[in-house]
């Protein structure tokens, strides 16, 4: 694995030696892929577009400005991927629950699956600039202006959307009986 930063590898890259993208792609295709699939609710249509994204910065890469972090720059693509997908299905979802892991201790395992997939589902029924929001603050650990750099929103919109949607997503958590919900 390389321990070149994100910069020198899309250095390299523009000077021709496109094998290193792969390195990009090891970096970041599980939380690029796990944000799509957050977005979409499905995981087959959060590969394609993890697929889309990694396509698109690939051809784009010349198009990256070094100033800024790689990893929002990916991640504004992988947004937008999800975001216009869902805007061209213009259709109800429904919820896919995620794939059970080898048990190794059933009780555990089982309690987390039931919360992740009421959370899941609760997250489905969020608008989808509310969902990405919630996603990109408490999914992902991202500050509000790195938030607001990915989405090319203001701030004070990154944080109006947040409110907004912990207000509607606190009772829909706690109707599916996850009652210990906090926020900030």
């Amino acid at each position: 694995m390389s321990t070149l930063s994100d910069a020198k590898i899309v250095e390299q890259c523009l000077r021709g030696d496109w094998q290193e993208f792969a390195v990009l792609v090891d970096r970041y295709e599980r939380t690029l892929f796990n944000a799509a699939y957050r977005i979409v609710g499905s995981r087959d249509e959060a590969a394609d577009i993890t697929q889309q994204t990694f396509v698109k910065a690939y051809e784009n890469l010349r198009n990256f400005n070094p100033e800024f972090k790689f990893f929002s720059w990916i991640y504004r693509i992988v947004m937008n991927e999800a975001l216009t997908h869902i805007s061209r299905a213009k259709r109800l979802r429904e919820v896919e629950l995620p794939d059970q892991p080898e048990v190794k201790n059933p009780e555990e395992l089982l309690q987390e699956s039931e919360n992740s997939a009421k959370i899941h589902s609760a997250l489905q029924q969020l608008p989808a600039e509310q969902r990405t929001a919630i996603i990109l603050r408490h999914f992902h650990d991202l500050s509000y202006r790195e938030m607001a750099d990915i989405l090319r929103i203001p701030e004070k919109t990154v944080k109006s959307r947040l409110y907004s949607a912990r207000q509607q997503l606190v009772p829909l958590l706690k109707k599916a009986g996850i009652a210990s919900v906090q926020h900030e």
